[in-house]
């Protein structure tokens, strides 16, 4: 066991950062490739790695390069090609392997990349791995002693693909979506090729926009964050094609929203109600349970109350989502159960005895499924149940990450939006675990409205960015959580 406790590169999604920049080279991959190899193949001499990408012209690199490091590490490496992220976390236990690693950034744009793994189970890997992992980085890759016995190989696995869509079609093949007419928006992404073969399988008439990857323009004004922020986009194309609704999903596929007929975002807060309702009503949800994060919106733990479900509130991020989840399948309860969590962005995880992390296809799929149970003639009609509190999202680029708390300026406003606002209901204000970004969320009671939310984060957001010396008039946006579409500042 390393004795560092603190990891140095690992975050709440892997190693992620920008391109070209460290630890994004291919000499930083090729050594996290056999610094993994060397700790997986403790407790197997030849451990699988399963290995896939998204669409980003910088994934082959390094893919290429964290392919080189697992080959000298001792690991067999099954090259999945380009896959969505839960697709790799599927193959990993269909195949029986050690391990699962994708080269992806996932919603964020294309000059960035990261690295993520999975253990046999599908789940992230543990921080003390990941602390074992790190403590090899800094480690001569010493080969003098190696033999021929000792490398790896790699396996053409793109094959293999196939059997992710047909293990998310066979799952439901008891219904038919004849009749319905998807919008689809693949985001230039992983999901470009798996998205219209599961939904077209399954009976639906496909309209497939941004499905054509050409290594630059994944998230690139298409996906589930280009549609939260503009999603009048989407809206068009629905109206042209004469639609039933809108599926958007992010780069790697495990986030995914809906836009119903009106043109009104269908979000994770939606989602999870929906699903929620669904699964109690089948006696499949586990626990009577469901898991989000801090930044869900108000109105969701109101609805739960309701409908007697019981709400977990987690810190921000899809790993203490799981956590929760995986603590309540520990649990002694009927087979068939279905535990529920996940994230407002989109990130829904279903999880069970074969999942056990965000997949957009497949929560995509049983969100259709609810629909078609409700009895509802539209989308609209069965999402308007859930009526969001005003709430808005700020996201603003910053120089540093100096301590929040440390900021006086940024605490003394802080203050003062807490004081202005008696109908405030929440703020929370932290770094961005994958970016140089501060996200601020400002959510309100109907004493205020959501243009009155966004002139105290726009006000926070700044202030922020000149204490921590970000250049004046950097990239600030804030997002209208509850109707979608980006505010501009007043």
């Amino acid at each position: 066991m390393p004795k560092n406790t603190k990891r140095q590169y690992f975050g709440t999604d892997g190693v992620r950062g920008t391109v070209g920049q460290f630890p994004m080279v291919p000499e930083f991959a090729t050594r996290l490739g056999y610094a993994a190899g060397r700790v997986l193949s403790r407790s197997d001499s030849s451990p699988t790695f399963m290995i896939g990408r998204d669409t980003r012209e910088s994934g082959e690199m390094l893919q290429s390069a964290l392919t080189a490091g697992l080959l000298a590490g001792g690991a067999i490496v099954v090259d999945l090609g380009v896959i969505p992220t839960p697709g790799v976390a599927f193959m990993v236990r269909a195949m029986a392997g050690q391990a699962g690693v994708v080269i992806s950034a996932s919603h964020n744009p294309v000059h960035e990349n990261g690295i993520k793994f999975f253990d046999a189970q599908g789940l992230k890997l543990p921080e003390a791995v990941e602390l074992e992992i790190e403590a090899l980085l800094d480690q001569p890759m010493d080969l003098s002693e190696a033999s021929g016995v000792r490398f790896g190989r790699r396996v053409d696995g793109t094959d293999l693909r196939e059997r992710y869509v047909d293990h998310l079609v066979d799952e439901h093949q008891d219904i038919s979506l004849q009749g319905l007419k998807l919008a689809l928006d693949c985001a230039n992404g992983a999901a470009s090729w798996f998205a219209p073969q599961v939904f077209s399988h399954l009976g639906a008439e496909v309209v497939v926009i941004n499905a054509s990857p050409a290594g630059k323009n994944i998230n690139a004004e298409a996906g589930s964050e280009h549609v939260r922020r503009e999603p009048q986009d989407l809206k068009a194309v629905m109206d042209h094609f004469d639609a039933n609704f809108g599926v958007v999903f992010d780069g790697d596929a495990d986030r995914v929203i809906f836009m119903d007929e009106d043109g009104n975002l269908v979000d994770g807060d939606h989602m999870l109600a929906i699903l929620g309702d669904y699964f109690k009503g089948q006696g499949k949800l586990l626990a009577d349970t469901v898991v989000s994060t801090a930044m869900r919106n108000g109105a969701l733990v109101n609805y739960f109350g309701e409908r007697e479900i019981n709400f977990i509130e987690t810190r921000v991020g899809d790993k203490y989502v799981m956590a929760d989840l995986q603590k309540l399948m520990a649990e002694p309860h009927p087979p068939g159960q279905i535990g529920l969590g996940g994230e407002q962005s989109g990130h829904i995880i279903l999880m069970d005895g074969e999942h056990a992390t965000g997949d957009g296809l497949r929560s995509a799929v049983f969100m259709i499924r609810a629909f078609l149970s409700s009895g509802k003639e539209t989308l609209a009609e069965l999402a308007e149940s859930i009526h969001k509190y005003p709430q808005v999202i700020a996201s603003a680029i910053v120089a540093e990450k100096i301590d929040l708390d440390t900021l006086d300026r940024v605490q003394d406003l802080r203050q003062g939006i807490e004081g202005d606002l008696p109908g405030l209901t929440r703020l929370n204000l932290r770094y961005s675990g994958t970016e140089p970004k501060v996200r601020l969320m400002l959510e309100a009671d109907t004493r205020h409205t959501v243009e009155e939310l966004a002139s105290r984060a726009f006000a926070l957001c700044e202030a922020v960015q000149a204490e921590t010396g970000t250049k004046k008039g950097a990239f600030i946006e804030v997002l209208n959580v509850t109707r979608g579409g980006l505010i501009p500042k007043a």
